[in-house]
């Protein structure tokens, strides 16, 4: 499944996808020597480049026909954009958690330092910027594009604020991750399809089916916490350190029994030890099942939104990727 998939996409987009990257690497260029090697090395580990894909899917099943050569062009400058500016709070994350490891490497502010960490972040928050200012001057999408920022910070500042909260409820879970990680996506989505000149209902079709996913992209990120078997790219239980309660265990926590459990190994300094018994804590209780069946509900939304595009390959890959996004493990 996942080799057809990928099989098709390339054959799909995959030259928007390659020129997508290569402006990236072309926009990346600065001239302090130590930031040059900094972005280079995280354009060259790379990521798996999933919002630009999304976009420019998106953008295929809202108008299945050619596009011009303008749309096209518009297109890859967007996608590139979405990545820069994931791959800035990517940056910015890893410096707020201290995080050593990002995508199976070591992290820019684990190996720079801070301060330089700091520097490359905000230069590709300017990179984004000028892709936007080039694209999108007196469209209402730069608009959009800066309430989506707000809402990432949004809903980082209500992580933050909930840091180590033993009563933090499911409804703040999902409107921070409304926010952190699904903003992207439903910008994503809904740039794709407006830009390849679908109409506003199409258009907040694709935007409403972007978020759904997002929300359930995340969820199934908590759980991979507690089932992975070392083959994330960021340490295990790393949230659980930072005094961010994902989705697993805040489930655990509705439940009075296994709050009772977890409390006292919550509210001392966390060991190795603690924390692979909150773990299997949480793991006994039954909360990883009730995590992912939460996620299978909003991966269902998000296909009942992209039910309402029209019928085509790029739609139909968008069902692949929905599933693909559910059964992963990494």
């Amino acid at each position: 499944m996942i080799n057809s998939f990928q099989t098709q996409t390339k054959r799909l987009i995959g030259s928007e996808l390659k020129q997508v990257r290569q402006l990236i690497d072309t926009r990346l260029q600065c001239r302090n020597p130590e930031l040059a090697q900094v972005l280079q090395q995280m354009a060259s580990h790379g990521g798996k480049f999933l919002r630009p894909t999304l976009l420019l899917l998106v953008a295929k099943a809202a108008m299945p026909k050619d596009w011009t050569l303008a749309t096209r062009s518009r297109l890859i400058q967007l996608g590139a954009s979405i990545e820069i500016l994931h791959m800035a709070t990517l940056i910015h994350d890893d410096i707020i958690d201290d995080s050593p490891k990002r995508r199976g490497q070591v992290s820019v502010q684990a190996q720079f330092g801070k301060d330089t960490a700091v520097y490359a972040g905000d230069l590709l928050f300017t990179k984004f910027f000028e892709l936007l200012i080039a694209n999108l001057a007196n469209d209402e999408y730069l608009q959009i594009n800066a309430q989506a920022m707000k809402k990432i910070l949004d809903g980082e500042l209500g992580q933050m604020a909930l840091r180590y909260h033993q009563q933090q409820q499911i409804i703040q879970y999902l409107r921070n991750v409304n926010g952190k990680t699904a903003a992207l996506f439903q910008l994503a989505a809904s740039e794709g399809a407006h830009f390849a000149g679908a109409d506003r209902q199409t258009t907040a079709y694709a935007a409403r089916f972007g978020q759904n996913l997002g929300i359930a992209f995340q969820m199934i990120d908590d759980l991979l916490d507690y089932t992975d078997q070392g083959k994330l790219n960021k340490p295990v239980m790393q949230d659980l350190v930072t005094g961010v309660y994902s989705l697993p265990l805040l489930m655990a926590l509705q439940q009075p029994a296994t709050a009772k459990e977890l409390q006292p190994l919550l509210e001392q300094p966390l060991t190795h030890a603690s924390e692979q018994q909150i773990k299997t804590i949480v793991i006994n209780s039954g909360a990883l099942d009730e995590a992912r069946q939460l996620a299978q509900r909003f991966t269902q939304k998000a296909d009942q939104w992209l039910a309402k595009l029209p019928d085509s390959p790029a739609q139909r890959l968008l069902v692949q990727l929905t599933q693909q996004l559910m059964q992963r493990t990494v």
